[in-house]
């Protein structure tokens, strides 16, 4: 979660912001919100206000129109440059222009050939695919405004356009991909295999374990202390938007971390601690969830694993595996901490041999 207050979004004079912008955040801090999504309503709403900068765009003046070219800004994804990036990029710019006349003019035979200046990205833009921004973050940061409009029509402020006015962009569908159960269990068991460090084996593998085990967001897996566990395997944990539930380990899991907490000679709190690097001088070290999700990346190339793999494909596979063995839906959204049934549904992926086996098992024509 980043470390980040209300009041440092407030007094933030660096980026660009919309009217009234502050007085949201605070609106969504009264309303309880987690600080990582006040954070992220703010970086999407900035975004917005840059893009009403670069257009001459009064605020006043936003129309559908406004909202369908933000639209294309962001496809190619011209957020990814702060105020100060756009400007230092013009300089280069204009200092390449002049450097080349210059060298034309002083001497045609000789060619200066100079690499270009890296312009830096900006401290909101995160994205692996630098040509495209998806659908479904273009969509996020619409749902932000969105829900900005309706804060201003909720306390009878002008607002430009009606909430509903903001269309979402058409999210391709596609073939879900889940892994077998057999892939899933060959990761969480690699670190015993690939990690030649004893401990960072151990915790490594009680980490996947408790991932296989709950179905518990990798965020939430890093946020465990190790006196919430017991050998009873009930944790109570705070996950997404400060909600609160239960989830279950399994006696394989519980197994796995009490071998782990068996080689721990410290006093921190964090359930799984680093073994060395900066993050140990911290008050509450604990490891990050860049790293959990690079250690599966790499054991699933070891295991030459062809479907791609994360800590949230894991999570799919929980929920998918615990409905083909006939879960109730409602008890797994309990599980998973989701608001909606509905999102449970999306989440929940029949696999192809599933759906092979209830082929062969229920057609009414397959005997004759």
């Amino acid at each position: 979660m980043r470390r980040i207050s209300i009041q440092q979004l407030i007094d933030d004079k660096k980026h660009v912001k919309l009217e009234r912008q502050n007085e949201f955040l605070l609106h969504l801090y009264s309303n309880n919100y987690s600080d990582e999504t006040i954070y992220n309503y703010n970086r999407d709403l900035t975004f917005f206000a840059e893009y009403l900068v670069e257009s001459k765009t009064e605020f006043g003046k936003v129309n559908k129109r406004t909202v369908t070219f933000f639209k294309g800004w962001l496809k190619e994804r011209k957020h990814i440059l702060s105020k100060e990036d756009k400007e230092g990029a013009e300089t280069v710019g204009n200092a390449a222009v002049k450097g080349k006349n210059a060298s034309k003019s002083n001497d045609s035979k000789k060619k200066v050939s100079e690499p270009p200046k890296k312009i830096p990205k900006a401290s909101f833009a995160k994205n692996n695919n630098p040509e495209v921004l998806d659908a479904l973050s273009v969509n996020r940061i619409l749902v932000s405004l969105r829900n900005y409009l309706r804060f201003l029509v909720e306390y009878d402020y002008e607002s430009p356009l009606a909430p509903d006015a903001v269309k979402l962009v058409r999210i391709a569908k596609k073939k879900p991909q889940v892994n077998t159960l057999e892939e899933i269990i060959a990761l969480v068991e690699a670190p015993t295999t690939y990690e030649s460090i004893e401990i960072v084996g151990l915790r490594n593998r009680a980490a996947l374990e408790l991932l296989l085990a709950t179905g518990m967001r990798i965020s939430e897996v890093v946020s465990i202390n190790r006196d919430q566990v017991n050998s009873d395997g009930k944790l109570f944990i705070t996950g997404k938007g400060k909600k609160q539930r239960f989830v279950y380990l399994t006696p394989r899991a519980v197994g796995h971390i009490q071998n782990y907490l068996a080689k721990r000679v410290d006093a921190y709190p964090a359930l799984f601690l680093p073994t060395s690097g900066s993050r140990l001088k911290g008050s509450d070290p604990r490891i990050s969830t860049n790293y959990l999700q690079m250690k599966i990346a790499f054991y699933r190339r070891m295991l030459e694993i062809v479907v791609p793999m994360s800590a949230h494909s894991i999570r799919h596979a929980y929920a998918t595996y615990l409905a083909e063995n006939g879960a109730n839906p409602a008890a797994i959204q309990v599980l998973l901490g989701h608001e909606s049934l509905q999102t449970t549904t999306r989440y929940v992926h029949t696999s192809d041999k599933f759906a092979e086996d209830t082929h062969k098992e229920f057609h009414p024509a397959s005997d004759l």
